[in-house]
């Protein structure tokens, strides 16, 4: 049972996306965006933000795929990668629930998700209404080729009914960021 102190649980992630699990992987998100003056316009370079639980992230800072990696089994294990945003439209009524945002497969351990297979291209969050949650959720493959089910719409996704029908189990790993409609003045 998941401690009531877990990230997870407090941001019901738990619950609304995923049952509870125990975490025998570790998984690092990082997005790397470009950070620009927004008086000169100008470029001033990289910006790594790794992804923590709970925490705020800008819709600016995560336009491209991040780098996720797998620390953990060998590189005979394989890893299916999904991010998901259970809070569509809003989060006081996400009567469409999980609105999906990126699915990779195949992804050797101890690598990252670019060596996998990507069957559900990244698309940037942008949320209208309220603060959403994004969750990366990683689940460990009895075999490579696991996934033979490829969603037919974004909307309406379930990450559960998706690991169910593709034989998955449970998570491995799962971390989850916020991210809130970027208004000009919020980007100063």
């Amino acid at each position: 049972m998941a401690k009531v102190s877990d990230p997870l649980v407090v941001g019901r992630v738990i619950g609304d996306v995923i049952e509870s699990f125990s975490p025998t992987v570790k998984m690092t998100v990082t997005y790397n965006s470009n950070v620009k003056d927004i008086k000169s316009n100008s470029s001033q370079g990289q910006s790594l933000k790794q992804v923590y639980n709970g925490h705020e992230l800008f819709p600016s800072a995560v336009t491209m795929k991040p780098k996720v990696e797998v620390h953990g089994g060998d590189m005979r294990s394989f890893f299916t990668l999904i991010m998901t945003d259970p809070d569509v439209p809003g989060p006081s009524d996400p009567y469409l629930r999980e609105h999906l945002h990126w699915i990779v497969t195949d992804i050797p351990g101890t690598t990252d998700a670019s060596f996998g297979r990507e069957v559900v291209n990244y698309e940037m969050p942008r949320p209208n209404i309220g603060i959403h949650r994004f969750v990366f959720l990683l689940f460990k493959q009895n075999r490579r080729e696991t996934v033979i089910t490829v969603p037919s719409s974004r909307d309406r996704f379930s990450t559960r009914k998706f690991a169910e029908e593709n034989e998955l189990g449970l998570p491995v790993a799962a971390v989850f960021f916020n991210a809130q409609r970027e208004t000009a003045a919020r980007r100063r």
